[in-house]
């Protein structure tokens, strides 16, 4: 049995977890800066780095209080590496450092895109991953930095179909909220808004899906933009007067643009499901929360493809994502040491560490 620590801070949420045999969750402690961060709008790096440096030791405690073990009884200290913001990264990064020298411990640097895959195969959904007949296999990771689709075939072996162009989904979100007067984080809030909304009131457009009627370029057949819709938000608002935007307009509003997101990101994953001949499909991010996006995949991925949410609570950063992904970097003896830096952007994905 192996017990990894994971220590996450790559954006706005300090967090830290012990997970057994990378599957096991003992413990999951997350400390929130939404409240620092609403009064911005968004996250401020700078912001987000010094409430790191504050949090990070009490939700260390808090994560081997709750597992009930000491750091004598850790394998390994797992940190997320990269990609994020910088300055956050850093701080959790050189906390993990000092952690696993100080305790004699393993060091393991974890991808933090991989890791959001890997949260879909926390507690009950590990088996999958030695399921030979779940594969080929299809990840769309959709946060607010990330919208993208990985194919990931038994071997390990993977590559990106598509990413955004622009925009991330969740950032397109994030943006629509603010556009709209609702506030931050703007997710969640849009997807209470737009209950009992018509998701049709409002034509809002479908970047790179051919909706338009112009033809697709091949390589953006599994690309994504979110740009555009956000355009298209901000001269709605615009052109509708002050007096015209009553309660029902702003449900319809958010419903309609809400529902523009949605169908983009369930439509190019299936068009490449259909294309690849995938057996299984992960759906993970911040914005695998969505009420309408989970309720479409379930309506719409065909039955003989296995469809695979992650479970709400390991969507959004946590570190168990981290300590269960950072468990097959140890048991390949993957290691860091303490040159190991942080890096802001995605790298090119060939491979997996968890196949």
């Amino acid at each position: 049995m192996s017990l990894i620590l994971g220590i996450e801070s790559s954006c706005d949420e300090t967090a830290a977890s012990v997970v057994l045999d990378g599957c096991k969750v003992l413990s999951n402690a997350v400390a929130s800066q939404i409240a620092k961060h609403a009064a911005h709008g968004g996250v401020v790096p700078e912001l987000a780095a010094r409430e790191h440096l504050t949090a990070l030791e009490p939700v260390l405690q808090e994560a081997l209080s709750v597992a009930d073990v000491t750091m004598k009884d850790i394998d390994a200290v797992a940190v997320t590496q990269g990609p994020g913001l910088m300055p956050a990264l850093l701080v959790g990064l050189n906390f993990a450092k000092g952690l696993a020298l100080g305790n004699r411990k393993p060091l393991i640097g974890v991808n933090h895109f991989l890791a959001h895959i890997y949260a879909a195969f926390l507690e009950s959904g590990n088996n999958v991953l030695t399921d030979p007949g779940a594969y080929p296999l299809l990840a769309l990771v959709v946060s607010g930095g990330h919208t993208s689709l990985l194919l990931i075939d038994k071997d390990g072996n993977a590559r990106q179909l598509g990413c955004t162009i622009d925009d991330a989904a969740g950032e397109a979100l994030d943006k629509a909220s603010k556009l709209l007067g609702l506030g931050y984080p703007g997710g969640p809030i849009i997807q209470r808004t737009a209950e009992g909304g018509d998701i049709r009131k409002f034509n809002f457009p479908r970047p790179l899906t051919g909706a338009a009627g112009k033809p697709l370029a091949p390589e953006n057949l599994y690309n994504f933009s979110f740009s555009g819709i956000k355009t298209a938000l901000l001269y709605h608002v615009r052109n509708t007067p002050e007096m015209d935007r009553t309660p029902e307009w702003l449900r319809d509003t958010a419903a309609s643009y809400q529902e523009a997101v949605v169908d983009v990101l369930v439509r190019k994953t299936l068009s490449a499901a259909k294309a690849f001949g995938v057996r299984s499909i992960v759906v993970s991010g911040g914005v695998a929360c969505n009420s309408a996006l989970r309720e479409r995949f379930t309506e719409c991925v065909p039955k003989h493809i296995g469809l695979h949410l992650t479970e709400r609570k390991f969507c959004t950063d946590n570190a168990a994502m981290v300590a269960g992904c950072g468990y097959h970097y140890f048991k390949k003896e993957l290691f860091a040491g303490a040159d190991m830096d942080s890096f802001a952007r995605l790298p090119q994905i060939t491979k997996v560490p968890f196949l």
